[in-house]
């Protein structure tokens, strides 16, 4: 099984769903100045801990700053027997010019 990307505007629309996970990888101070709201900030000192808290048969969005080195953490979730996992294309810095508003602290 493999990953799937994901649009901006299709992530925005999954999002919609109250059991969509969402994972910022990017740096803590990246994430500190602005995330996409409801983002888990990822990083090695607490990533076991989200995969024992998540729900792997649930959507989980995982974005960087431009949907690089989320394809990699995705296809990590894969292996982790997450079920359904995105990759979302153009990263933050895509969602912030589309959704501003969403894009808070």
């Amino acid at each position: 099984m493999s990953f799937k990307r994901i649009s901006i505007s299709d992530a925005e629309q999954l999002l919609r769903q109250p059991s969509t996970q969402l994972a910022d990888i990017r740096d803590e101070q990246s994430y500190q100045l602005g995330h996409i709201k409801g983002a888990s900030h990822l990083d090695n000192h607490n990533l076991q801990q989200f995969i024992e808290d998540a729900d792997p048969d649930a959507p989980l969005i995982i974005y960087c700053y431009h949907g690089n080195s989320s394809q990699s953490a995705a296809q990590f979730f894969v292996e982790k027997d997450f079920t359904e996992v995105y990759s979302m294309d153009g990263g933050f810095e895509e969602w912030r010019q589309h959704y501003p508003h969403q894009s808070g602290e």
